[in-house]
């Protein structure tokens, strides 16, 4: 191990014997107990210069020597956004053999749904409902971001998200705790493989804790106003599952919650994080977030915001230097203590030798030309994309046969290269691209007279000119394949939106085109939940895909012609208008629910009576229901529910229910159904949501197959926080239902004692 310069000989011979090595007369019982021995050993040779140099994270320069004073005088523990491996391993030698004490520095970078093969963006990841997928495209995504010597990337993103106007909706997994914990745990458990010492391995960073995703009126960066107990049943267990799977590193969020910046919340970052959830791993502040404070008003100066930060359990400042500036003379003056600043170096240090920078800390630059884009990753990018698109409507024509000789391609997403990759792709390459129009193109060959007229040239296009072209070429086709959407940049962070109807002249060209008496076809390539109601009248088939990556082309075309069958299912209740907004499934219920007979606006009858249409808890314009509920998707066969039973009626808390029931698929194509399971708590101490999504399972049956399936649930995933903020499970009668979506099915009841 090559450690430290040899100008340093003296000293480097001690540490190697102190850190490298276990003396003979010390038994450490694990690998952790030698990381920790070398952890309290190097940490009592570091100056409080050193130890705030590896609480400071800087972003690349791109020029080396400006970086080199800082990283020689060991004042820089980590680097974000520097990609390319030469001098990725130039910044490592002179951490590693010109600073003191040669601790490397810890690489990082955005690698958020690929490197250089994207998958589709997490929220359609989550629409696929199969954790592999997250996992095996984190996997990926590590062995390409690590062939360049990237360590350390902030994913997954565990926020919940229920406001679609919310861009960064996009880089979660969507509304619910339970598929976010589920989907958010494989990805960590991608990125870091079986142990964060194999060389392919890539640190976690679950975010943004904690909250983040409620912002008020789905504005980036905003307010939020969650209770304890609503933190602890809905926005924590994501984080906690992180934790469980073996998440490296946390992220704090820009957000105040009650008041109070997350980058200085003791109560989630030492009190839960720490002491209940035993996280030994390190905290990293978002962007400037710590420096931010000064404008949240939360503190007066850059002094007190590091000081706040410091105090309240962040470990690592990303980039705003206030830690390196203000925290020795805050440590000198009493503000805080060292032991504070020692603990956080713990953290950081005990990552990196899990990491095994201390023994292997460069790259080998050859590693990238065999990861990139290999066969098996761009394979893996297509199964991703086609497991993650949702049919929302199809009349029939769905599948495309062999009567259908003429296609018409329109839409301003039909050949977007880069858009079609989403947000957060900043080392993917739209070169790589395979668009549907390339797709569909080389699929049919000579079988089929493909004529492309975009219509509009991108989806915020207003000039009409185009769709005369557009709607021309569409009348001698046999079917006309609409692709709109969003462009990549109207998601993804500070993107959000105030109205989620398609942008530009889009649903213009929609209804133009089925005017032509042609079956259209829209394929929905976006970022977001959109209000698309009028558009999904106006098409014979409805298939949406959230921006689905570098192989999402081929995923489409296969799926339009029926060499793969939709299975996804949306992972976010999509809203008639954002007038609905919040709208989720897992709601509570009111004194005063929906009954089924209310009167709608252009029912009301002229000088109603102010009772008359309905005293319970709906719009009077939009009704109660969503335009598609969470879970929802369609096949091209169908699916039937049946024999739903449970082994028993009534169980103690440390018992397993068991649910069975049979599924039979009725048509004439072989498919993947995702099975949901769903319980309600009648009567609790708090009010509990109308449902809540406990297992899912993916099945696949062949035509006219049918399985008996048992869905195993134990009771004490029954429990929550309950009115004293106890987690417990409540005695009482409950509903469980089996179905394909989080609005169907009929329930059984069982109690609990």
């Amino acid at each position: 191990m090559k450690t430290f310069n040899v100008k340093h000989i003296s000293l480097s011979l001690g540490l190697m014997a102190m850190i490298a090595c276990t003396p003979k007369n010390v038994r450490l019982s694990s690998a952790d107990d030698v990381i920790e021995s070398r952890v309290e050993n190097l940490l009592k040779m570091m100056t409080l210069e050193e130890k705030l140099g590896q609480m400071n994270q800087i972003s690349s320069s791109g020029n080396i020597d400006e970086m080199r004073d800082l990283i020689a005088r060991g004042e820089v523990g980590s680097i974000l956004n520097e990609t390319d491996p030469e001098r990725i391993n130039q910044l490592q030698k002179i951490a590693v053999e010109e600073s003191r004490l040669g601790i490397p520095i810890l690489m990082s970078r955005d690698v958020i749904h690929g490197f250089k093969t994207i998958f589709p963006i997490p929220l359609g990841q989550a629409a696929s409902f199969d954790p592999e997928i997250a996992q095996e495209g984190a996997r990926i995504a590590a062995i390409e971001a690590t062939s360049v010597g990237i360590k350390w990337t902030f994913s997954p993103m565990v926020d919940i998200a229920r406001d679609p106007r919310w861009g960064r909706c996009a880089e979660g997994y969507g509304e619910d705790p339970y598929l976010t914990s589920v989907m958010g745990a494989a990805t960590v458990k991608g990125y870091q493989a079986d142990s964060l010492s194999d060389p392919t391995a890539m640190a976690a960073c679950a975010k943004h804790f904690v909250g983040y995703g409620a912002t008020e009126g789905g504005r980036d960066y905003n307010s939020t106003g969650i209770s304890e107990r609503q933190l602890r049943n809905v926005y924590l267990p994501p984080f906690k599952a992180a934790t469980e799977a073996g998440a490296a590193t946390f992220m704090t969020s820009f957000n105040d919650n009650d008041g109070v910046p997350s980058t200085a919340n003791k109560f989630i970052l030492d009190n839960v994080l720490r002491k209940e959830w035993n996280f030994d791993g390190f905290v990293v502040t978002d962007w400037e977030s710590a420096k931010e404070m000064i404008k949240h008003g939360f503190a007066a100066d850059e002094h007190e915001a590091a000081v706040k930060s410091a105090n309240a359990g962040v470990d690592m400042e990303m980039v705003s230097y206030m830690f390196v500036k203000e925290l020795p003379s805050a440590i000198k003056q009493g503000e805080v203590d060292i032991k504070k600043i020692d603990n956080a170096v713990r953290n950081i240090l005990r990552v990196k030798y899990r990491l095994g920078l201390f023994e292997h800390p460069y790259t080998d630059t050859n590693l990238k030309d065999k990861a990139l884009y290999a066969d098996d990753h761009l394979k893996a990018a297509k199964k991703a994309a086609v497991e993650s698109a949702v049919l929302l409507k199809n009349n029939g024509i769905l599948p495309l046969g062999s009567n259908i000789k003429k296609v018409a391609i329109v839409g301003p997403m039909a050949d977007a290269s880069y858009d079609q990759l989403g947000t957060w792709i900043f080392d993917g390459e739209s070169e790589h691209t395979v668009t549907p129009l390339a797709a569909i193109r080389k699929m049919v060959g000579n079988n089929v007279n493909v004529t492309f007229e975009p219509g509009l040239t991108y989806s915020r296009d207003k000039n009409k000119d185009g769709v005369r072209r557009a709607v021309a070429a569409a009348k001698n086709a046999d079917v006309i394949l609409a692709f709109v959407g969003e462009e990549a940049i109207l998601s993804g962070e500070a993107h959000c939106l105030a109205s989620l109807e398609l942008q530009g002249a889009q649903s213009e060209l929609i209804a133009e085109l089925s005017k032509t008496g042609k079956p259209v076809v829209t394929v929905v390539i976006a970022g977001r939940p959109l209000s698309i109601g009028k558009d999904a009248d106006n098409s014979a088939a409805l298939l949406y895909n959230f921006h689905p990556g570098t192989m999402g082309g081929e995923a489409i075309a296969e799926l339009l012609w029926g060499k793969a069958v939709p299975s996804g299912k949306l992972p976010m209740t999509f809203p008639k208008s954002v007038g609905q907004i919040p709208m989720y499934y897992a709601h509570n219920n009111t004194g005063r629910p929906v009954v089924g007979n209310e009167v709608l606006i252009d029912n009301i009858p002229l000088h109603a009576g102010q009772t008359s249409l309905g005293c319970t808890s709906f719009y009077l314009d939009e009704g109660w229901t969503p335009l598609y509920p969470f879970g929802f998707g369609l096949s091209y066969t169908k699916f039937e529910y049946s024999n739903l039973t449970l082994d028993k009626t009534t169980y103690n808390a440390n018992e397993t229910i068991k649910a069975n029931f049979t599924l039979a698929n009725t048509g004439n194509m072989e498919a993947t159904e995702v099975v949901q399971l769903y319980t309600h708590d009648i009567a609790a101490s708090v009010t509990r949501p109308v449902k809540e999504l406990k297992r899912f399972e993916r099945v696949t049956l062949k035509p006219g197959e049918k399985k008996d399936i048992t869905i195993e649930l134990p009771a004490q995933e029954l429990a929550f926080y309950n009115i004293d903020n106890q987690y417990v499970v409540e005695p009482g009668q409950f509903e469980l239902w089996v179905s394909g979506d989080s609005q169907s099915g009929t329930p059984v009841t069982f109690e609990v004692k």
